[in-house]
């Protein structure tokens, strides 16, 4: 009897690392004959697992998806992954932290002891940064009928909450789901305005039907890295200017704070950024750290602050 178990145990972890498998390659594996494979796998659908039988010159099998998830066999690499996967999310992803813990400690009770101390090893802990953002309430199911939406292809229309409150239905192609900050992002075509745009999910309500489907635009990284950089709000800094800078937009937009300037990719090479500090000196002492060519475009307040420091640096 523990022979059998142990042998269905294996058919199901061959199952679910392949999409197809003939019956003469299970009955190799297994080193019984191609009768005691079809006997395994009728006790495996006996025990709730979605298992077809494939047509061919010798006959397969396929696990197939089925109506409720079944017991998953994983091994010790994956199990590890899936658990410090599962503690990053409970400190990063905002709406799915309490599912992240309860599957957390459902995969922990059963690892064996030598995979829970590597697991336990590793103790995530959430630490604000400046500027840290307000982790708002996320429906799960939103978050998954828009990235549906992504994946499919299809036309997403919903109602949009703005900063202000001003509500405003919205026509888009979804292109991409994105997390940042602690915030789930849709990168979408908007139909009405004709430009990409990104929209907050816990401020989408998405309308029901979905609309056709549509062919994907193409949209580059460094597109996606300059619409992660939402405008800042009404607390504008006493000064602002413009530069061009000669880098890539997401080698620069990842070290510019969203409440401190605006990165906007022109080219692969080439990006436009809109910074705002206490001073138009401290813009320049700011861009100086990045170490690349830079042209000022506006104000002129800031081209004279540019000769200051150069001045003052000579």
């Amino acid at each position: 009897m523990a022979h059998s178990s142990g042998r269905i145990l294996t058919l199901l972890s061959l199952l679910q690392t392949r999409r197809d498998w003939s019956g003469d390659e299970l009955s190799g594996r297994l080193d019984v004959s191609p009768r005691t494979v079809r006997r395994d796998v009728d006790r495996l659908r006996e025990l709730g697992y979605p298992v077809q039988t494939t047509r061919g010159p010798a006959g397969g099998y396929r696990l197939s998806p089925g109506a409720d998830l079944p017991p998953l066999l994983f091994d010790d690499e994956q199990a590890v992954a899936i658990a410090v996967a599962l503690q990053t999310a409970t400190t990063g992803v905002s709406g799915v932290q309490d599912a992240a813990l309860r599957a957390l400690a459902t995969i922990r009770q059963v690892l064996p002891s030598r995979l829970r101390h590597r697991v336990d090893a590793l103790q995530v802990t959430a630490v604000p940064t400046r500027g840290s953002l307000d982790r708002s309430a996320l429906d799960p199911e939103v978050l998954l009928q828009v990235g549906v939406c992504c994946r499919d292809h299809q036309q997403l229309r919903f109602d949009y909450v703005a900063r202000d409150g001003t509500a405003s239905l919205r026509r888009t192609e979804p292109h991409r789901l994105l997390s940042r900050g602690g915030r789930w992002y849709a990168v979408v075509w908007d139909l009405d305005r004709a430009d990409w745009r990104t929209f907050r999910v816990d401020r989408m309500t998405p309308r029901i039907p979905v609309g056709p489907r549509f062919s994907p635009r193409p949209l580059s990284e460094a597109q996606v890295a300059g619409l992660l950089q939402p405008t800042p709000g009404a607390a504008a800094w006493p000064a602002r200017g413009t530069v061009l800078m000669h880098a890539p937009a997401e080698a620069i937009a990842r070290w510019v704070r969203e409440d401190q300037g605006v990165v906007t990719a022109l080219d692969e090479s080439t990006c436009r950024v809109e910074m705002g500090a206490w001073s138009y000196g401290a813009i320049i002492a700011y861009l100086l750290l990045f170490e690349v060519d830079l042209e000022v475009l506006d104000p002129p307040e800031l081209r004279e602050a540019a000769q200051q420091v150069a001045g003052r640096l000579r």
